[in-house]
């Protein structure tokens, strides 16, 4: 089954960069052109440079971005920015965060090195398919730097809490070894940087039983299969051991109470001839359709309104916001059986997904917004903020939004031991692991 390896990270010499705030950064698929652009003026060495490479005007097959990340890992190796660790270590990883109505939560993972293994044999499993574009981009990044700069987030259903109560002995026990501030993503991050053989065999075996499944990273570890092949097939002394045959991945227990999954409600916009009450007319084949007037009330107490009927109804129920002209709408599916029927040849997980029921039943059969028009990002945007998704279309700047609950753990569990594959944007894991705090080089 899964097999964890620890290894010698490479982490920043805070006697060259200073604070450790200051040079670390999200990973690279959710920091935009302005971010980028903070986080490189924040601090010469900040780990963007190495993440997130700018382009330049000019730039070749022979100079661009990847080789720019490349020359940069080895001038910080040069001039010991970087050091490797002096012994083999798993990694103790938290990170305390703040939702946004104010609770305070901690999310505790552990970062080693697993074994890749190809999805078939049930070891690692997914959950999401992965775009070609994102896939080149880090497999032309890997190639240069032969390294891995941020981690796979992975999952682990440890029912017992075996695992966790090694963890959080160790932590109760030892004071971390780096604390950072995360910026951006406004989050306290915690490192404890654990060489003791016992915490590692303990760990090591209690983890050998156990699948890992993907929370976030789908194309990072299918970039790591990738390139293990290709040095696979460069290498004729290739034995199995190489590092190349690990990719670095932060994994957290199922039931971490700091595991937070957030929604992705769905803005529309470019409905051409849309009418309400066609919608409404429609909608009623296959749900129970609820109003709930806002009255008088401002964009908050919208959003308040939209997150009670949710917590009220649970799955299977959408939130329809029209405008303040309108009431809202809760949406609540009558019966699975059409899902079915819509779609005989896939599992049930699949079935059961909020994000597939709205796709299907509403998004592709009443609005026309199909596999083409998602391809091409056409009519839908997308936010985990209900009170950006009301403000957006009072702004004008959207038709309207649906409102959905957060797909579940147990969701993601079941949908990768079918071999399903979700739709796009249905799992948010947040906060998103920070990129800097350790990396991983194969030497």
């Amino acid at each position: 089954m899964a097999e964890i390896l620890p290894f010698k990270a490479l982490r920043y010499n805070v006697d060259i960069v200073g604070d450790i705030s200051n040079v670390i950064t999200p990973p690279y698929d959710i920091i935009s052109s302005q971010e980028q652009e903070e986080y490189y003026n924040l601090n010469p060495y900040n780990s963007i440079r190495l993440e997130l490479p700018k382009e330049l005007t000019g730039d070749s097959d022979h100079c661009n971005k990847y080789t720019r990340a490349g020359e940069t890992l080895n001038n910080w190796l040069e001039q010991g920015v970087l050091i490797p660790e002096e012994k083999d270590c798993l990694y103790i990883y938290q990170q305390e965060f703040k939702l946004e109505d104010g609770k305070a939560l901690t999310r505790t993972g552990l970062i080693g090195l697993i074994r890749l293994e190809e999805f078939d044999k049930g070891i690692i499993l997914p959950h999401e398919n992965t775009l070609s574009k994102p896939k080149a981009d880090r497999l032309n990044l890997m190639r240069a730097c032969n390294a891995n700069f941020s981690q796979v987030f992975g999952l682990y259903d440890d029912p017992q809490g075996g695992i966790p109560a090694i963890i959080n002995d160790y932590c109760s026990k030892h004071t971390p070894d780096i604390l950072a501030d995360g910026g951006l993503i406004k989050t306290n991050e915690k490192l404890w940087a654990v060489d003791d053989p016992q915490f590692i065999r303990d760990v090591s075996a209690a983890l050998k039983g156990k699948k890992i499944y993907i929370a976030d990273g789908h194309h990072r570890y299918e970039t790591a299969l990738a390139y293990r092949n290709e040095l696979r097939e460069k290498n004729p002394d290739h034995t199995g051991d190489e590092l190349y045959n690990y990719v670095m991945m932060t994994m957290v227990e199922m039931e971490d109470p700091g595991l937070v999954i957030l929604p992705t409600h769905r803005m529309v916009s470019g409905i051409r001839n849309f009418s309400l009450d066609s919608l409404i007319d429609n909608l009623m084949e296959h749900f129970y359709i609820d109003e709930h007037d806002v009255g008088a009330y401002n964009a908050k107490d919208i959003s308040y309104t939209i997150q009670n009927i949710l917590d009220d109804k649970g799955l299977h129920t959408f939130v329809l916001y029209i405008g303040k002209d309108s009431p809202l709408y809760s949406l609540s599916l009558k019966s699975l059986d059409v899902m079915k029927a819509l779609h005989p040849n896939r599992h049930s997980s699949y079935l059961d997904l909020d994000v597939s029921i709205l796709h299907t039943l509403i998004l592709d059969r009443i609005l026309g917004i199909g596999e083409k028009e998602l391809a091409n990002q056409e009519n839908l945007k997308y936010t985990h903020s209900i009170l950006e998704g009301v403000e957006e279309v009072d702004q004008g700047n959207q038709q309207m939004t649906f409102f959905m609950s957060a797909t579940t753990i147990r969701q993601i569990q079941e949908v990768s031991l079918a071999n399903e594959k979700m739709p796009q944007k249905s799992t948010y894991f947040y906060p998103k692991l920070i990129t800097g705090l350790v990396f991983n080089k194969f030497r």
